[in-house]
């Protein structure tokens, strides 16, 4: 008996020094990461969501922002009459009580009060903070703002529910626009009520970074309304523009029609959301093309513009096809710096023939036609051209004057400021740099980039001053004004 008294006291001494050396050891050197832990346990995060980033034009204004939406989530524990609550906010938030009864009166420990309780507007939002309701907690949230309305929409595109970018700009760079949520911590135990011994903490987020755009707002207005009213004049189904800085390849400004409101992307087609009409749509582009088979016989010394002559009879014969003038009765007798003016088809087959099949071929491509221009402009395509081995005579006369080549008008722009800016082609861009605005520091920026020199700087300036002449006395002789330098080229479309 004293051998078992004896073992059952040890026995109690050495649990009962164990359980004071793990309650000590549980004190001293467990307790931040067991605090932690209990924490964790009781913790009831109501979301504060941080701004997405901004996107800005070439001078910093702002063309998309964000602005407070507050949103309303609701502890059911905390509250003890239900019922009444749904009732007053159902009047406030101008929603049916019961269905807003069967949402708050569930056994969760936080019900986001969704659709009607989220972004709502701040007036509202402080008008319910006053009713008191007990468990009704107002968290803060942004919707997308849009001071300009619908400008540039297509490019910018929009964002969803949770402000996950979804097309165009927003959804391109959206891992960098994106916000990381603040949280407000509270501490509640299994029931949902209040810990009056443990504070309540608060979980910090960050912002998204700004998106600053080479667009300028001035250009990209005033493209926008000289388009919407030749839409409206002509009746016609779409329209687009693009302007370009042609030393630089900035794109100064981009527009598609129709448009939209990005807050409303949902009344209108998908066609008309995920289409970005400057870099997406290929078309024939008729006479402009004429200034790349004119860099091109200049380039290899093939014309003399002043010197030179050709006879129009109002059409060419390849092949035995007959290829005609957009002026049937023909431009007669001209110097080719006429057959430029005059934008004369059977005069440009000449150039072309003089150039030769392969050497055009090459310099097309030279370009930056038959492959996208690398503007990382989204859904932009490549256009198409003839294959080598379907490439003959015909093809060969009618691409002189373009037809029977498809591009894009990124492409022709593109191609077009390397023919005039002194034969340098650079690449096109739309996004000049992203910026983290709480720190300044600039996350990514995008410089001029030339891909390649095209033509010379001598058959450039020959380039433009034939565009000049073009518009001084030739077929875009519409666009000419007093005391500006204006170079251009006409283009016809037929319309099947």
């Amino acid at each position: 008996m004293k051998v078992r008294v004896r073992t059952m006291i040890l026995l109690f001494v050495c649990l009962g020094i164990a359980s004071v050396g793990k309650l000590v050891f549980m004190q001293f050197f467990q307790y931040e990461w067991l605090s932690q832990k209990a924490e964790e346990n009781w913790d009831r995060e109501i979301p504060f969501s941080q701004t997405r980033g901004n996107i800005r034009d070439r001078d910093g204004e702002l063309i998309v922002g964000s602005k407070l939406a507050p949103t309303l989530y609701f502890m059911p524990a905390q509250n003890k009459d239900v019922e009444s609550a749904a009732a007053k906010l159902s009047v406030a938030l101008e929603v049916d009580k019961e269905k807003l009864l069967k949402q708050m009166n569930v056994r969760d420990f936080l019900v986001k009060i969704a659709p009607a309780g989220k972004n709502i507007e701040l007036g509202k939002a402080l008008d319910i903070q006053t009713m008191q309701i007990p468990g009704l907690y107002t968290g803060v949230d942004y919707v997308r703002d849009y001071p300009h309305d619908e400008l540039l929409s297509r490019l910018l595109g929009f964002t969803g529910y949770d402000h996950q970018g979804l097309a165009g700009i927003e959804y391109q760079y959206d891992k960098f626009l994106s916000s990381t949520q603040s949280t407000l911590r509270l501490f509640t135990d299994a029931k949902g009520n209040s810990l009056p011994h443990v504070n309540d903490g608060w979980g910090a987020g960050t912002d998204g970074a700004s998106v600053d755009l080479t667009i300028d707002l001035d250009i990209q207005e005033v493209m926008e309304r000289e388009l919407s009213q030749a839409m409206e004049k002509y009746e016609a189904d779409q329209a687009m523009g693009i302007a370009m800085n042609p030393k630089t390849g900035e794109i100064l400004a981009l527009a598609s029609f129709p448009t939209f409101h990005p807050l409303e992307y949902d009344k209108v087609s998908p066609s008309v959301y995920n289409q970005n009409l400057p870099v997406s749509m290929s078309f024939e582009p008729g006479s402009t093309f004429k200034i790349i088979t004119l860099a091109a016989a200049l380039e290899e010394g093939k014309v003399d513009l002043e010197k030179d002559t050709f006879y129009d009879p109002g059409y060419a014969m390849v092949e035995g096809v007959r290829l005609r003038c957009w002026k049937r009765s023909g431009h007669g007798q001209q110097t080719f710096l006429e057959v430029v003016q005059n934008s004369c088809n059977p005069g440009f087959i000449e150039l072309g023939q003089r150039v030769g099949r392969e050497k055009l071929s090459s310099y097309i491509r030279e370009f930056g036609f038959g492959k996208k221009t690398g503007s990382a402009i989204a859904g932009e395509s490549t256009g198409i051209l003839f294959s080598k081995e379907s490439f003959g005579p015909v093809e060969h006369a009618t691409t002189s004057f373009g037809q029977g080549v498809s591009v894009t008008p990124i492409q022709q722009v593109q191609a077009v400021s390397a023919a005039v800016n002194g034969g340098k082609l650079f690449q096109p861009y739309v996004v000049k740099r992203i910026v983290n605005e709480q720190t300044n520091e600039v996350i990514t920026e995008n410089k001029p980039t030339e891909v390649r020199q095209v033509i010379s700087k001598e058959t450039s300036k020959q380039v433009r001053d034939a565009l000049e002449s073009v518009v001084a006395m030739g077929s875009g002789r519409n666009a000419f004004r007093d005391k500006l330098r204006i170079g251009g080229k006409t283009g016809t479309a037929r319309k099947q």
